[in-house]
């Protein structure tokens, strides 16, 4: 019985997924300067309304020391220069990710 409601799911989905196709790539920009990341270049971007201004705003994670850059969202797919996240003023770490 739960094979074949799984066989019937996979073989639905298969035809769901058929014609999927993406967008060619694009260099994002914030401000006049590409979104870029640090080397080894393991990025982990999210966008996520982080100052709750109706707008959503560009986190890209860093592998090298676990910081997180934050790009403010302002509009019309459009991005103001990233700065770091930061806690009690100092520039935020997430440990343990190295």
């Amino acid at each position: 019985m739960i094979y074949a409601l799984l066989s019937a799911v996979t073989l639905t989905t298969i035809g769901v997924c058929d014609g999927v196709q993406f967008e060619k790539p694009v260099r994002l920009k914030a401000g006049d300067e590409l979104v870029r990341v640090e080397s080894p270049g393991w990025a982990a971007p999210c966008l996520a309304d982080v100052d709750r201004d109706g707008k959503p705003d560009l986190l890209v994670g860093q592998f090298n020391k676990g910081k997180i850059r934050v790009y403010k969202g302002l509009g019309g797919q459009k991005f103001a220069a990233g700065e770091w996240l930061k806690a009690e003023g100092s520039v935020a770490e997430v440990p343990g990710v190295w």
